[in-house]
């Protein structure tokens, strides 16, 4: 049996897909103002199918880490293209980010060439006209005026290619079991380096398909995980499952999706009631990333 922690791991694969992605650094007097800030900006971001955006707080950021010596966090934004990446991250910050007390925004990404977004160089205007540019170490910012002092927000930010849809499902015995198993995949995963888990709480209780019965749906539930229809449709739910929850994951590079697979499915497994461990994918025709577990997890035959 090819397992981690003796719970089983599918012989299968994630399938995940390109999107462009960018990087803000939000500071504020407290890193309490600079998380909502960032929880506010990266709210109604979980998926594409319905959202502007992906989004969420990447990790929380010490003083010495950031532009300004204040707390803050640092964000990531997905979308399927960056004209779609311009409108979301303007309107998030400008609407979410400038309105929260005693924040700053800064590019927290060295993007591609030619790639760059217009965030502070577009807010400035919110100004009407006292808006004050200020340029620093090669790098534009624009101070406007507010009630409680000025927003300060870097004129453009950095884009580039990376990746989202990587995932992974957990099998439990019961719904406690698996929901325990994902809470304690996404404690592993938050803060590290350049990956998010967008969904609320970093859970997906409602895994798609491509797809409906409805014109109109462009997705529906993915009724082949789903342990209540099992005997009613082609069912991939084991007996003795009675509940599955994904963990997806978007990352500014495939290896920090990789990475931060590995660590959620190595905490994931040491919860009690685990059955077993595979993943979503669209026989490699959703994207061009393909996501093996057992080849990332090393299982070459052995129980580790």
């Amino acid at each position: 049996m090819l397992s981690v922690h003796s719970v089983p791991i599918a012989d299968t694969f994630a399938e995940a897909f390109p999107m462009s992605v960018a990087r803000a650094v939000v500071t504020a007097e407290t890193i309490g103002w600079a998380t909502i800030a960032g929880q506010i900006a990266t709210g109604y971001a979980a998926s594409v199918i319905g959202c502007d955006a992906e989004a969420g707080i990447e990790r929380e950021l010490a003083p010495e880490e950031t532009p300004d010596g204040r707390p803050g966090v640092a964000l990531l934004f997905f979308a399927f293209s960056r004209d779609g990446l311009q409108k979301a991250v303007f309107n998030r910050i400008s609407q979410c980010v400038l309105t929260c007390p005693t924040t700053a925004c800064f590019n927290g990404l060295t993007g591609d060439p030619g790639r760059e977004l217009k965030i502070g160089g577009s807010l400035r205007y919110f100004g009407d006209g006292w808006q004050i540019s200020k340029f620093l170490d090669g790098r534009r910012y624009w101070r406007v005026p507010t009630m409680d002092g000025e927003f300060l927000c870097e004129e453009t930010f950095g884009s580039t290619k990376g990746v989202a849809g990587g995932n992974f499902l957990i099998l439990g015995e019961s719904q406690r079991a698996a929901l325990t198993a994902a809470e304690a995949a996404v404690a592993a995963i938050r803060g590290m380096d350049g990956v998010i888990t967008p969904f609320p709480g970093g859970v997906v209780r409602s895994g798609s398909k491509v797809g409906s019965k409805y014109q109109a749906l462009r997705a529906s539930t993915n009724d082949a995980w789903c342990p209540i229809l099992r005997g009613s449709v082609a069912s991939q739910v084991p007996e003795g499952v009675n509940a599955v929850y994904e963990i997806v994951i978007d990352g500014i590079t495939l290896r920090g999706v990789e990475q931060a697979t590995i660590a959620g499915i190595q905490a994931a497994t040491r919860v009690p009631g685990i059955r077993g461990i595979s993943a979503g994918n669209y026989g490699g025709k959703l994207g061009p990333f393909h996501i093996h577990l057992r080849k990332l997890l090393g299982l070459d035959g052995q129980t580790v």
